[in-house]
């Protein structure tokens, strides 16, 4: 069975939200042969990151950046999953108030750096989420978990 694991920092009602739409997109009765583990960015660990066959990646925008935890995990891991997950196919999504702009630049740069290949565009809300967001959220998840699927 294949792994997608889902970085997240929820930090907000909202944000709780989108993390849950991603989860039961990956979690899909349509797709087989995927487990989904989820870990908040301050928990999720290099062993995590090398047992997944595919990332979601989940942040609020915070003063036009990623939240510190999900920057504290690409600290932690960046180094020692360098070489070993190149080619990790992943997705993002993002929260924030005003501009969500500079958050997903600054995970897309760190992630291109580590090799990982962007599976489909970011999904990028600001202010609350429309029925059209929740929706782009589940499809990521479902997007992801289609992607390792080995059937």
């Amino acid at each position: 069975m294949n792994r997608l694991l889902i970085v997240h920092h929820t930090a907000s009602p909202t944000t709780h939200e989108l993390f849950e739409r991603v989860r039961s997109g990956a979690q899909c009765d349509e797709i087989e042969g995927v487990e989904v583990v989820t870990r908040a960015a301050l928990g999720a660990t290099v062993p995590d990151v090398l047992a997944a066959d595919g990332l979601i990646l989940g942040t609020p925008a915070n003063i036009g950046y990623m939240s510190g935890a999900l920057k504290h995990f690409f600290d932690t891991v960046y180094y020692p999953c360098l070489e070993e997950t190149r080619r990790l196919p992943y997705g993002l999504y993002v929260h924030g108030n005003n501009d969500v702009g500079g958050a997903v630049r600054a995970v897309e740069s760190i992630a291109g750096g580590l090799g990982w290949e962007r599976v489909s565009a970011p999904v990028m809300i600001v202010g609350a989420p429309t029925k059209a967001d929740l929706e782009a959220c589940w499809e990521l998840g479902a997007t992801l978990a289609a992607t390792i699927s080995p059937g």
